[in-house]
Order: structure tokens, then C-alpha cells, then sequence
């Protein structure tokens, strides 16, 4: 069974699109005369649409056809061929003005969500992404940003929360691209660990998701689904996991007056915008996909890694000097956030009075008891009550990876814990 954006045809491999070598071939959709082909570009940007496509490996490749139920109902979009982008500066400058007149994104968010479009037509050059997210009320523009921003995405395919998130593996995996999700929030279910398990895995490349599924012979066996790629979120609330919130670029919507030239409803007029601009940034895709390389110089000094991690691959596309200090400066002020946010939690609290235990410490260990006192002394009022020796034990060992043991019959933290000490004291800013 072909998988991962292919299938057997007869006349040959039906693709969405394929990199072979220097030969970029990408599933384009005339809508008007319901037909699919592939757009081939061989040389640096020239290109050539074909119905089939010999490449090196010998293969032969066709295109889906026009009758796919996501490409004919709309829940896959793709460009109907390529058209001269212009300048980099041009298209972005097209594309701020198009979700300008649509959206109304603060001023920073109407910055990065152009250089987001971007990198969604040339995320597979990265091998690691960030994801874009708009979270507030309802009400708040969340539906119209996905909507607006995801229409000029490379490959968008548009789902809700209510969607099977097995049609979500599936798609991802034959179609790549965008996922444009409505309605992340979930109440707990075995549908919430599955996205959850698309947000984790899809940020880097070559991390699919295993899942058990039934071959024709009706016997179970463990496929890998691909969900690497950029994906943009609409939710009113925050995930529970903080590693996971690291993941997002993340607009407040309802934080000010609807600007009144918004219109109510969305014109028709947006979508031949949107199949102009897709077509656009086909050819851009087609003409700096091999030039584009990760650029560490962007790196932001004095965030976390994780920050860096995640937006060094928009940063990589960012030329102007202008927009990418504002980019920093953002990212400088999320790291205080997460550092404020992870220092008010018990965790840090805790960590705070192993650190301080230590320091006041003249032998090799530390009791658990002087630990615990610590920590009573300090947050006891917070709590409404002492805690005890056992509980500071186990958010030692399960919470901070920190052992302890019994020497003369008594627990302690070991001298040989001192390293991982002094790291939690740099994780939580402890002084």
C-alpha cells in the first residue's frame, strides 16, 4: 500500500507532490475545468505542467485526481498554477495588505503571520517548526484569522475539533501541508491525546506517529503517519502541557475594538485573492526552496532553548532588521512569562528549598527534613498547612528528578545531586 501523499494508478504514482533531487513537482487544481496535473520545476524556478512526470528513481509519477473528495469539496486547497511572485518584499507586502483588509491582527501578529505563510511553502527546507495560534472568546476574530490565513497557506486542509482525528492522521499523511484546525479546545478523551500527539511530533521532521490499522487481510499492524508540518490553531483556552504551549506564536484576539473597516462577512472576492496569492507563492516555492538554509545567526541570546528552537526557522526567512528586533522582543518578553510562570509554580517552590538547604548546608548531604522546614517556613500560609517529609520527597524524585536515600536511617538528598541542584536553580531563577 503507497501512503504519505502517493497512490498506485495504473498509468503510474499519483502524487501531491514530490522532491526529487532538484526537481520539485507540486499537485495543482483548475476548479473552473474540475482538473488536476502537476506543476514540474527542473530549473531554479522554470517550470512546466504536465500530466506525468518521470523522475530519477524511475517512477512515474501522476497526479490525484480532480474527483478527491477533500481537492473537489475545498477542504484541501492548492494553487492552479505558478505565477511570477515578483519580489520577496512584494509578496509579503501583498500578503500583509490581503489579511490587512480581512483580519484585524495587532501590529506585531500582522507582521509575523505574512513570514508564517512563507515558511508553511517552504517548511520542508527546516527541520523544525513553530506553530501559529489565535486564542480568545468567541467572537474575537479566532474563525476569521484561521480562515484568512490559512486560505494562502501552502496546502491548507481546514478541520474543527469535531473532526475524526483519524480522517486528521490520514489527510496529514497523504496531503502534507497546512492543518488549519478550529476548536482545538477538548474537553479530556482519547480524541485530545491524539491531536496532542500531531501538535508534539509534528514540529520536527522524521518523527511520525505510530498507529495500529487493519490491513485488507483484516489483520492489525502498526503504520507510521507523517505529521510533520505547519499548523495553525483557533482555542480559547491553554493546553495543560507547558512543554507543548512552548510550540505556539500565539495572538490574544478580543484585547481591543474590532477596527471598522472589517467587513461583517467575508466577501467571495477573497477567494480568487487567495488562489492569486497561493499561485504566487507556488513560484516563490519554486524559486527559493533550494537557497534557504536554517541561519543561526538569528539566534536570540538570552532566552531559553526552546524559544530558539522554535522560532529560528521564521526568524531564518525575516530580512528586514526592523521586523525581526520586534520578533526578539517579543520573544525576550516570553521568556520572562514562562520564567514568572514556571518560578510561581510548587515545583520552583520546592526547588527553591533544596537550593537553599545546600547553601546553608556544611556537610556532604542535606536532610529531607531541613528541606521540608524550608519550604513550610516560606509557603505554609500559601498552602494552609505544613507539608510533610513525604510529599517534599516525592516532588523531589517524581517532579525534579532528584533522588534521595536513607543514610543512618534518616532521608536525604545526596551530595552526588548537587549538579542537577545548581540546574534547578538556573531553571527557576532561583538567586
Amino acid at each position: 500500500m503507497q501512503r504519505s501523499g502517493t497512490d498506485t494508478n495504473p498509468k503510474g504514482v499519483s502524487i501531491v507532490a514530490r522532491v526529487s533531487g532538484d526537481t520539485l513537482v507540486e499537485l495543482v487544481y483548475d476548479a473552473d475545468k474540475r482538473k488536476t496535473a502537476l506543476a514540474v520545476s527542473r530549473f531554479g524556478g522554470l517550470w512546466n505542467i504536465e500530466q506525468e512526470v518521470k523522475i530519477g528513481t524511475g517512477e512515474v509519477l501522476v497526479p490525484y485526481a480532480a474527483s478527491n473528495n477533500l481537492i473537489a469539496n475545498g477542504c484541501v486547497l492548492l494553487p492552479s498554477g505558478p505565477v511570477e511572485y515578483g519580489t520577496k518584499e512584494e509578496l509579503l507586502a501583498d500578503i500583509r495588505a490581503f489579511l490587512h483588509r480581512y483580519v484585524d491582527l495587532s501590529p506585531l501578529f500582522e507582521e509575523i503571520a505574512p513570514y508564517y505563510v512563507l515558511l508553511s511553502w517552504v517548511h520542508d527546507a527546516f527541520n523544525e517548526l513553530p506553530y501559529l495560534r489565535l486564542r480568545g472568546e468567541y467572537g474575537t476574530g479566532k474563525t476569521r484569522g484561521l480562515l484568512a490565513i490559512g486560505s494562502i497557506c501552502y496546502r491548507p486542509f481546514f478541520a474543527s475539533g469535531a473532526s475524526s482525528t483519524s480522517a486528521i492522521f490520514r489527510t496529514l499523511d497523504a496531503f502534507g501541508g497546512t492543518l488549519i484546525l478550529d476548536e482545538a479546545d477538548l474537553p479530556y478523551s482519547d480524541a485530545k491525546a491524539d491531536l496532542v500527539k500531531i501538535f508534539n511530533n509534528g514540529t520536527v521532521k522524521g518523527l511520525p506517529v505510530l498507529r495500529t490499522v487493519q490491513d485488507r487481510n483484516k489483520e492489525f499492524n502498526p503504520a507510521a503517519f507523517k505529521v510533520f508540518g505547519p499548523k495553525i490553531i483557533a482555542m480559547r483556552e491553554r493546553f495543560e502541557d507547558r512543554a507543548l504551549e512552548s510550540r505556539f506564536l500565539t495572538e490574544e484576539t478580543g484585547t481591543r475594538p474590532l477596527r471598522a473597516d472589517i467587513p461583517i462577512q467575508l466577501p467571495d472576492a477573497l477567494k480568487s485573492e487567495a488562489l492569486a496569492l497561493r499561485n504566487r507563492l507556488l513560484h516563490f516555492r519554486f524559486c527559493e526552496f533550494f537557497k534557504i538554509t536554517t541561519n543561526p545567526s538569528v539566534i536570540v541570546e538570552g532566552i531559553e532553548p526552546r524559544l530558539n528552537q522554535t522560532a529560528l526557522s521564521l526568524l531564518s526567512l525575516v530580512d528586514d532588521p526592523v521586523v525581526r528586533t520586534r520578533i526578539k522582543t517579543w520573544l525576550l518578553a516570553e521568556h520572562d512569562r514562562i520564567k514568572g510562570e514556571r518560578r510561581a509554580t510548587p515545583e520552583a517552590a520546592v526547588a527553591e528549598a533544596l537550593v537553599r538547604a545546600f547553601r546553608a548546608s556544611h556537610q556532604r548531604h542535606v536532610l529531607l527534613r531541613a528541606i521540608t522546614d524550608l519550604f513550610n517556613e516560606a509557603h505554609e500560609a500559601a498552602f494552609g498547612h505544613p507539608m510533610t517529609p513525604k510529599w517534599i520527597g516525592y516532588m523531589l524524585r517524581a517532579r525534579l528528578n532528584v533522588a534521595t536515600h536513607k543514610s543512618g536511617g534518616i532521608y536525604v538528598v545526596p551530595a552526588s545531586e548537587r549538579p542537577k541542584v545548581e540546574a534547578l536553580a538556573y531553571r527557576y531563577g532561583i538567586s
